[in-house]
């Protein structure tokens, strides 16, 4: 068993590996004759105080212990195993696709939009002509939202199973090893594309199958048994069991589980706006002034208050980030932000959002699966008609926005569609702008010069995650009233993230295993 032990260091000593051993094997009390392998298992970045620190997780094997190998995926022929129906090529459904592969089922996924050397040209109509491709776009296409939005990898969810081993899965496929010490891991959406087609071309050399364009637009039921799907209103499957892993985006699948007597529920989700600051800005804030460290990253940041009996917090912060239009139908805006692998854009943004329950909503009734989704979908096209009906956003100074003005003019922003000046005290609904406008305040005040004028903002930021949840039973993790039903990741309301949705697709082809006695 190996021993971990606990340092801190300045971060221009990280490249400096004896100082590093030295300062361990003291800590440790371990003599550097009984070393026989050592390495980082968890960085991050301590900037409390100044000067800035880096805490360094040092695990240290001696002579008579063995380093575990890395989880490597390990394939088996399934090209005659018993088939199982995925939907959807987001994390949730490609990691389902190779956890089926590990335990012997051959999958076959149905993915609506595009592979993601493809997409790429309906991402760039959209930043372009402003014209969204209800097929493809960032939210839509192999990979899922994900791809084009940051790669982020950090989850909370270390009790809905194996972080590590999704993690040592990316880099199997092509991922860099830092992944697995970073505190926050993140690969970029410059580098996640080709990690994404690895996977696909090791399902297929598998023997399972990855069908693009393929819109999944019925499914057979009988007695609430699951018969097979209906894939582009035109080609029909029989398939016993469907892991659903459409993500939070696939309004059309909770319409038609809602038509067939599917039951989902409305969830509680998030909504506000994206917040853009210069990254010179919040690395000053940060780093209490060090700004002139090379050996530090560009800074990010966490924030969240109660306001007026709601949770007000930071979402998908993206250190020398872009934002990007998000969405998935013409007459809507969306935003969303992500960043390069080395975070080098000159601006910092973050979505920064209200957490919303049904039952604060206007209209709400305990027995409507769509008021989450019917308030997401009015804000979003509120915010588009504000923006002039294209993909510019309607957006505002924070300042301005604090103080009631409309802004005049404005710094240069990320967001390549362009913006429009609009009140969004006035564009968003009361409950969110209200607290947003204190939230503010109280963020300024745990990180002073926040609050500023050249500070934008950009509404709305509104797919955080799924305003309607597919209920499943907690053993067997199918549908509550339909045998052979798996809603899993994202869309169904079991994920908030790549790494979390990869788990549940995991969790969810485990349970069709276990029907199989695979396991």
């Amino acid at each position: 068993m190996s021993t971990l032990t606990a340092i801190t260091i300045r971060p221009e000593l990280l490249e400096n590996q004896d100082y590093i051993l030295q300062q361990a094997l003291a800590k440790a009390k371990i003599k550097p004759a009984a070393v026989k392998d050592w390495g980082i298992r968890k960085r991050s970045i301590d900037a409390r105080n100044k000067p800035v620190k880096l805490q360094l997780q040092i695990e240290i094997w001696q002579q008579d212990e063995q380093r575990k190998p890395l989880n490597r995926f390990e394939p088996k022929e399934v090209s005659s195993a018993p088939k199982i129906a995925i939907i959807g090529a987001g994390p949730a459904g490609l990691y389902a696709a190779l956890r089926a592969i590990e335990a012997g089922l051959k999958p076959i996924v149905f993915e609506r939009g595009k592979d993601v050397r493809e997409r790429r040209r309906d991402l760039a109509k959209i930043n372009k002509e402003q014209l969204v491709n209800p097929e493809s776009n960032y939210c839509f296409g192999e990979g899922g939202a994900g791809t084009y939005s940051d790669g982020k990898l950090y989850t909370r969810s270390k009790k809905r199973g194996n972080v590590l081993k999704g993690l040592e899965w990316l880099v199997h496929f092509g991922a860099d090893e830092d992944i697995l010490v970073d505190a926050h891991p993140h690969i970029g959406t410059n580098k996640l594309p080709k990690v994404i087609s690895a996977m696909r071309e090791a399902i297929i050399a598998a023997g399972g199958e990855v069908h693009f364009n393929a819109k999944l637009t019925d499914l057979r039921i009988e007695n609430k048994v699951l018969k097979g799907i209906e894939i582009n209103k035109q080609q029909r499957y029989a398939f016993d069991e469907v892991v659903l892993a459409t993500g939070h985006s696939a309004r059309d699948i909770f319409y038609l589980l809602h038509e067939k007597g599917v039951k989902i529920e409305a969830k509680p989700f998030a909504l506000g706006v994206r917040a853009e600051h210069q990254q010179e800005v919040i690395n000053y804030i940060q780093y209490h002034g060090e700004t002139d460290n090379p050996y530090l990253p560009p800074a990010a940041y966490s924030l969240v208050e109660q306001v007026d009996g709601m949770g007000v917090y930071s979402f998908c912060m993206c250190p020398g980030g872009i934002i990007a239009p998000c969405a998935t139908q013409q007459e809507e805006v969306v935003t969303n932000g992500w960043s390069p692998s080395k975070r080098n854009n000159p601006y910092a943004n973050s979505g920064i959002v209200v957490s919303v329950e049904p039952k604060d909503l206007p209209n709400y009734t305990p027995d409507d699966p769509f008021v989450s989704l019917n308030f997401q979908k009015e804000v979003e096209r509120a915010c588009w008609i504000a923006g002039g009906k294209t993909q510019q956003v309607p957006a505002q100074r924070m300042t301005d926005f604090v103080n009631g003005r409309i802004s005049n003019d404005f710094p240069k922003t990320s967001y390549q569609p362009g913006i429009v000046s609009a009140d969004l005290n006035k564009v968003l609904p009361k409950l969110i702008a209200n607290r947003l406008k204190k939230a503010f305040v109280l963020f300024n005040k745990k990180m002073p010069g926040y609050l500023s004028k050249d500070a934008v903002l950009h509404a709305p930021e509104s797919r955080t995650s799924s305003p309607v949840s597919i209920p499943r039973n907690p053993e067997t993790l199918e549908h509550i009233e339909v045998q052979g039903l798996y809603p899993c990741g994202e869309g169904a309301g079991y994920a908030g993230g790549i790494m979390s949705a990869a788990i549940d697709g995991i969790n969810c082809v485990d349970a069709i295993a276990k029907k199989y006695q695979l396991v």
